[in-house]
């Protein structure tokens, strides 16, 4: 959680000057384009990760940097890739809302809300028509139970009993407007049972219980049991983009939240448990450090030559690939 944490802080920063749609100039920013921050939701990637092997897949969401981080990508790779180097893990192309990093599983972030779904849903098809035993974790938020993808991929899953763990990832937003305004009937877990995915709440910003909770739901997707829906309750401390106030929300919600952030509620637990305050601030000293070698190695690193945008596109008049 905090080097999830440290990475978003510094991605951040790394941003401002951002997006030219919001008014502000492109040139200053060392990541371009819009970005997407988990900033408050670390326990979510944390808790889930932690019970997967390197070979089991996971499907992320435009807000996606916590999982690959979680998931065991090289966090030096990642910011490369945000800064758009040609040593980022997709060789500058997929940015923040892309990025992937097959070597450990992760499949890819998705700009399109919902669009993660049915990807992993394949890769679980492809699990079992091989009779592997791996498992898909599916990260989504809260706005894509309202997208085609989830009735169409969630009803697939149940009727192969595939082994997919579908995590709504429910931040309480969807872009600038509250999800309870526009979800109807009871929301995402009794959708899910609905269509005969067992469904399990959990509070999101609590480490442990999303690793005890995972920890119960993937042992039974591995043992055959088909798949299984986590919705963990979280909160988007930011706003939609780096560069975007959140002025659609009051002050006081989001000082509420904080009071709840899985960071801090994970540190007082530990020292309660007699984890000394030495020992946390050498954590917390660890992850900045490490990404702070990411930020210079990042500022370091060659562009992509101009010949690789010609990599990795099709010719669909010849059918080639190159």
């Amino acid at each position: 959680m905090a080097r999830i944490r440290a990475f978003e802080n510094a991605a951040e920063e790394a941003s401002k000057g951002g997006v030219a749609a919001f008014g502000a100039s492109l040139s200053a920013a060392n990541v371009r384009g819009p970005l997407h921050l988990s900033t408050g939701q670390e326990a979510v990637p944390a808790g889930v990760c932690a019970n997967l092997s390197r070979a089991d897949l996971l499907t992320s969401t435009h807000r996606g940097h916590g999982h690959t981080i979680a998931k065991g990508a090289d966090t030096t790779a990642m910011m490369c890739e945000l800064f758009g180097r040609a040593s980022g893990c997709n060789r500058g192309k997929g940015g923040s809302m892309h990025i992937a990093d097959f070597s450990v599983g992760m499949l890819g972030a998705n700009g399109v809300v919902a669009a993660g779904i049915p990807i992993a849903v394949g890769a679980a098809q492809a699990i079992k028509l091989r009779g592997g035993g791996e498992i898909v974790a599916c990260f989504f938020g809260d706005g894509a139970v309202n997208r085609g993808p989830f009735l169409e991929g969630l009803n697939w899953a149940a009727i192969y009993r595939l082994p997919v763990l579908f995590v709504c990832e429910d931040n309480r937003y969807s872009a600038t407007t509250p999800t309870g305004e526009m979800t109807g009937g009871e929301g995402a877990a009794v959708r899910a049972a609905a269509i005969g995915v067992p469904a399990r709440a959990v509070d999101g910003n609590d480490v442990e219980a999303v690793d005890d909770a995972v920890c119960a739901l993937a042992g039974e997707i591995r043992a055959g049991g088909g798949p299984h829906f986590l919705h963990a309750i979280t909160y988007r401390v930011k706003g939609h983009v780096s560069v975007d106030a959140a002025a659609y929300r009051d002050s006081g919600e989001v000082t509420r939240a904080l009071e709840q952030d899985p960071l801090r509620t994970a540190a007082e637990r530990l020292a309660a448990r007699g984890i000394g305050e030495s020992v946390l601030a050498q954590i917390r000293t660890e992850a900045d450090a490490e990404i702070a070698r990411a930020v210079a190695a990042a500022h370091a690193a060659a562009w992509p030559e101009v010949a690789e945008a010609y990599r990795d596109v099709q010719d669909v008049g010849a059918g080639r690939w190159y």
